[in-house]
């Protein structure tokens, strides 16, 4: 199963669940060349959130939940994802503002139920249709990240030119760039370069 809006920008998905979250993220248009805003039009985003429920339901052992858009839900599909987006951006102050520049609402609220499953736990599920169930999906795998503590590895790459999401794979989440080749050594050599430059007119 291929997570489709992450694969565009070769970042390996979020484990399980979370790997939905992660894709609803890089549905912006990043990279170089700009790869397309999936959530843009209708056809795009319905075979987005169509192939997204696929590969998270494969994840998560169950069966893919048949969803249907319509565009008068787009903007607010944007505006949770802008949301996201600011929060995980907001955790490093040069990344503040990046991207996704739709107005995203403060709070967003969705509907779950709690069931028992046959094994006696406890179980959250989304509830809703259209964009209010991928919504509600998508809050849910936020809340198990945040109770997993899982969910500060979720980070945007800090070079203001790609702000690709990625997940922080290192030993002491110390990462900050989606890929050290591609965005890392180059922020560093301009950083370098902008150093020297100042040592030379001081001096």
């Amino acid at each position: 199963m291929v997570w489709s809006a992450s694969t565009r920008y070769e970042v390996e998905p979020a484990p399980v669940g979370l790997a939905i979250v992660h894709d609803l993220l890089n549905t912006i248009s990043a990279g170089r060349p700009r790869a397309a805003d999936l959530l843009d039009g209708l056809s795009d985003a319905q075979a987005w959130v169509d192939q997204a429920l696929d590969c998270w339901a494969h994840e998560r052992g169950q069966a893919p939940a048949q969803v249907h858009l319509a565009e008068s839900e787009l903007e607010e599909l944007r505006g949770l994802r802008a949301e996201l987006r600011r929060i995980l951006a907001s955790r490093h102050d040069d990344a503040a503002g990046v991207d996704d520049q739709t107005v995203a609402p403060a709070v967003h609220v969705a509907a779950a139920a709690v069931r028992m499953d046959r094994n006696g736990r406890a179980v959250l599920e989304p509830r809703g249709q259209g964009r209010r169930y991928v919504a509600a999906l998508v809050l849910l795998e936020v809340f198990q990240a945040q109770q997993a503590d899982v969910w500060r590895r979720l980070k945007i790459c800090r070079n203001t030119r790609c702000t690709t999401a990625f997940f922080d794979r290192s030993r002491n989440n110390s990462g900050v760039w989606h890929s050290t080749k591609t965005c890392g050594n180059p922020e560093n050599l301009r950083a370098h370069r902008a150093r020297q430059r100042v040592r030379t007119a001081g001096s």
